[in-house]
Formats: C-alpha cells, sequence, structure tokens
C-alpha cells in the first residue's frame, strides 16, 4: 500500500491503519513518539485522542441503558446535584447528543485554543472529571435544553460522572471492564501525563515564533475525563469497531440508534458522527483534537475500516478522505 505512505507524507508523525472486510490491509507507524531521542512510533504505541473518547462514553451509557440502570430520558437530577444554574431536568438523551444547553466549559464556537482553560487553573489539577466541575457549575445555561444542537464537552464529562455514581467506581475503570478489557484493547487507558506508561507518544506543538516543537503536558488535562482524553493504538480501535458492530457490547438494536441521526439535520448520533452519503446511508466516525494531537476512524458497512491518528496535530481528516475516496473505492 504505497499509495498510502504517499498520503501520508514525509513529515506525518503517528499511524495508520486499513481494514476491509475483517482484514487487515495496511497497518503503519510513522514519526517519533519521543522527537528528542528519536523514539520510533509504532503500531502498537498508544496516541491521545481528544475527544474520541466520547463514543467509549456514549457506548457505556446506552450498555448501562439496555441493563435498565438508567433510561435515555432520565435526568442529571436523578444522579448529581451541580449547582443552581444547571438544569436540573436536562436529560441523558439530550446530554448524549449535544442538545442540553449546558454550560461549557471549553465553548469551541469562541473559544479557539484549549490551552486556554489554563491561565488560570492550572491543568496539573485537573485529574479526574470531578475536577472540572467548577469549570462550569456556576455559568449560566447556554440556551434552554433541547432547543438546538451545539457541540458540548461538558455534557460528556456529566456523562462520566454518572456512570461513577451507578457503577461505584471511576468511568475510566467502567470502560476498561466493559469496553477495553472484553474487546482485548490492551494498549487503551486513561493516564495522567506525569505518569505515562511505557510505549506512549508524546504529542508536540510547534513553536512558531522560536520554530522549535514542545510537548502538550501544559496544554490539556493532566488526566482525560468523560469528555475525552484517552489514549489507545490503531489496532485497539479496529477491535473496538469489530465488537462494537458484531453486537459484541452492546445490541444491534441499540448500535443502530447510536449510529443513527439524532438530531433533525445534524451529522450526529450517540457519540458518533455521521457523513451522509449519496445514497442516503451514513458513514459513522469519531474524532478527537487537542493542541498536538489529532485522530479519526470511521467503519462502513462494507467492513472498511480507517484509523489515522497523529502526536503532531496532523491534518487527519484528509489522509482519512483521501483513503476512503481513492484506495478503498478501487475494485
Amino acid at each position: 500500500m504505497n499509495d498510502i505512505e504517499l498520503l501520508a507524507g514525509s513529515d506525518f508523525s503517528g499511524a495508520v491503519l486499513v481494514a476491509q472486510g475483517g482484514s487487515l490491509l495496511f497497518s503503519k507507524a510513522f514519526g517519533y513518539a519521543d522527537r528528542p531521542n528519536q523514539r520510533p512510533n509504532n503500531i502498537t504505541t498508544k496516541f491521545g485522542t481528544a475527544s474520541a473518547g466520547k463514543a467509549f462514553v456514549a457506548t457505556a451509557i446506552m450498555r448501562l441503558i439496555e441493563r435498565a440502570a438508567l433510561q435515555l430520558d432520565s435526568t442529571i437530577g436523578e444522579f448529581l446535584h451541580l449547582g443552581a444554574n444547571i438544569d436540573s431536568t436536562i436529560t441523558i438523551r439530550q446530554l448524549l447528543n449535544h442538545t442540553s444547553g449546558i454550560p461549557d466549559y471549553f465553548d469551541e464556537s469562541i473559544m479557539n485554543e484549549y490551552a486556554e482553560l489554563w491561565v488560570d487553573v492550572p491543568n496539573y489539577r485537573i485529574r479526574s472529571s470531578w475536577d472540572l466541575v467548577p469549570l462550569f457549575k456556576d455559568k449560566p445555561m447556554m440556551y434552554p435544553k433541547g432547543e438546538k444542537f451545539q457541540y458540548n464537552n461538558t455534557g460528556y464529562v456529566v456523562l462520566g460522572l454518572i456512570i461513577e455514581v451507578i457503577t461505584g467506581v471511576p468511568f475510566d475503570q467502567h470502560l476498561h471492564e466493559v469496553i477495553f478489557e472484553p474487546c482485548n484493547m490492551t494498549s487503551t487507558g486513561y493516564y495522567e501525563l506525569d505518569r505515562l506508561p511505557e510505549n506512549c507518544a508524546n504529542a508536540y506543538i510547534l513553536d512558531e515564533e522560536r520554530k522549535e516543537f514542545y510537548t502538550n503536558i501544559f496544554s490539556i488535562d493532566v488526566k482525560g475525563s468523560g469528555a475525552g482524553g484517552a489514549f489507545t493504538s490503531i489496532g485497539d480501535i479496529f477491535r473496538f469497531w469489530d465488537h462494537l458492530i458484531n453486537g459484541k457490547i452492546v445490541s444491534s438494536e441499540t448500535l443502530s440508534r447510536m449510529l443513527s441521526p439524532q438530531v433533525p439535520s445534524k451529522d450526529y448520533g450517540y457519540g458518533f458522527w455521521l457523513a451522509e452519503r449519496a445514497d442516503g446511508s451514513f458513514l459513522p466516525y469519531f474524532q478527537g483534537c487537542d493542541p498536538g494531537v489529532s485522530f479519526i476512524s470511521s467503519y462502513d458497512a462494507t467492513g472498511s475500516c480507517v484509523v489515522v491518528v497523529s502526536n503532531m496535530g496532523d491534518d487527519v481528516w484528509r489522509i482519512h478522505r483521501e483513503i476512503r475516496a481513492g484506495i478503498l473505492t478501487r475494485p
């Protein structure tokens, strides 16, 4: 698959996986996990994935719904008391499909850089989803619940907290027990940046003024939350899709709901984005972007899977798009 290497380009840092019909067609890592020491990325390297973790949280929530631990129309107030400004009647459904109106601690419609969050609150204090609550609990609602779709990070932080209230364990431990371990995702987890395990890639940002790279350790939460921040490998993402699509995590009925549009005229289900195709079908994908991090993965009805991740914030969307349009469409 030399064409994929050409698409990635000589400066790409990260990893790419392409599979079709359950068979692996291409899997390769590029660039360095540790630039100063020239430690290469490899196909089992654990990469940060930013908001991609929302797919895991949504899947865990839907699994709890299947087990009658809560319902789509259950409300925040049944599990949490977050403050007088938060509408306690916001539903699980509205959190999942980004129509809750809950104040967003990182409002991507007005904030350009995630690192802006840590000007007043040191990022090293953010080591659990609960640590993010002070960043939004006193803000006003963005709009009345259910009024419209607006991508919202706080909504998934709250979903992670609800998982913790219901299960009695940290949300990432629950994800490990019901998703990562059953799917044999041995290179996936939520790690603290100052205590990373082996074979993790550092994420790098270019300092335009000094013309040198620096890591993102002061630019994102020390540990991920329900809004994102999982580390994973390209192979683990392939295994996640395989188990999810084949009904090994949630039922086919639940999966169909997750991968169907849940807001009129919007390309979002529950935890997954949906790209509408010419024939009216949808290509489900999930993605993430943080300083120094970019990730996208999709899986279609033919069984083709594409995973592209970068630890330098490279344009994974272009690579993904060109693989889908130019390589997987060939006879």
